[in-house]
């Protein structure tokens, strides 16, 4: 809706209360139809932030940014400010049943199972889950949200190092149209771990298993054979990878448009020229050894 069609229901809503007022009385904001008017067509264009500030000026507009953040798709916690404190967290999401993506980033120095399970156990719509960094959270988690989450395609664990082989098998199993998966620095998972839980998801489309010593060519290998429709691969600081396994990645990959191999020292040129050629971005500078 554009901002003059926006201006036409706000107009119309006035007008159709207009008989109810005494004339000359002025109109203001809180009188325009909430559901219809404000939630759906003006607060949407607010940061998330200005709303958290809204809330404050009283009870009313409080119950009118309650109205509206239990009906939004998205909640990023970054956008409330720097530091969200918890109960306003709690809050904002107490009647949300229909977030379509949900990131918790900005809560990552606190937010514990405690506050993030009951939001997850009551949006099953979810597609997009961001719990990037958050050190308090444990494997139930990530177990919640291979339940909840049946449709879940796009997940950001990265720098969670409680994520086990089990959780993430839980994942695999429940979330079978999962798209992206970043697991950089999750440093419990191993190669059979990775190998199980591609083989769930044939349309994978973007994988980040950096920052973990503990995968080799095992892993990426069967990465590369399960997910033909891989294009995007993160593969940075994973130390034990060979040039075996870039060269089963060109094979097996033709849709690769990024790969990240910095500080894989066992990768080289010999391996990494194919990809070249193809225009694949790789992140990796020019090697002068080819063996």
């Amino acid at each position: 809706m554009t901002n003059n069609e926006c201006h036409c229901v706000a107009y119309t809503a006035m007008d159709a209360k207009s008989e109810e007022r005494p004339v000359g009385s002025k109109y203001q904001l809180l009188d325009l139809p909430w559901e219809d008017v404000l939630v759906t067509h003006v607060l949407c264009y607010l940061p998330l932030r200005h709303l958290v500030t809204l809330q404050r000026v009283s009870k009313s507009f409080r119950s009118l940014v309650q109205a509206y953040l239990a009906n939004c798709r998205t909640f990023d916690s970054a956008q409330t400010g720097p530091r969200i404190p918890k109960e306003a967290f709690c809050s904002m999401l107490r009647d949300n049943k229909v977030l379509h993506s949900l990131s918790v980033h900005g809560c990552s120095d606190w937010i514990t199972d405690k506050e993030l399970l009951p939001v997850i156990g009551q949006n099953q719509l979810l597609l997009r889950v961001d719990l990037r960094g958050c050190v308090r959270l444990s494997r139930h988690a990530l177990v919640a949200v291979s339940l909840s989450c049946p449709r879940l395609q796009h997940l950001c664990l990265a720098h969670c190092e409680w994520v086990d082989s089990l959780a993430l098998r839980s994942l695999a199993d429940h979330c079978t149209d999962l798209r992206s998966l970043d697991l950089t620095a999750c440093r419990q998972l191993r190669d059979e771990a990775v190998c199980y839980v591609v083989a769930k998801w044939p349309s994978l489309r973007s994988l980040s298993v950096a920052v973990n010593a503990n995968i080799t060519d095992v892993a990426v290998e069967e990465v590369a054979k399960r997910c033909r429709e891989l294009e995007q691969l993160d593969l940075t600081g994973c130390l034990r990878v060979r040039n075996e396994a870039i060269r089963t990645v060109a094979e097996y990959c033709p849709k690769l448009q990024s790969l990240k191999v910095n500080h894989c020292h066992n990768v080289s040129e010999s391996s990494l020229g194919v990809l070249r050629r193809r225009n694949v971005e790789i992140d990796s500078r020019n090697r002068l050894s080819h063996h």
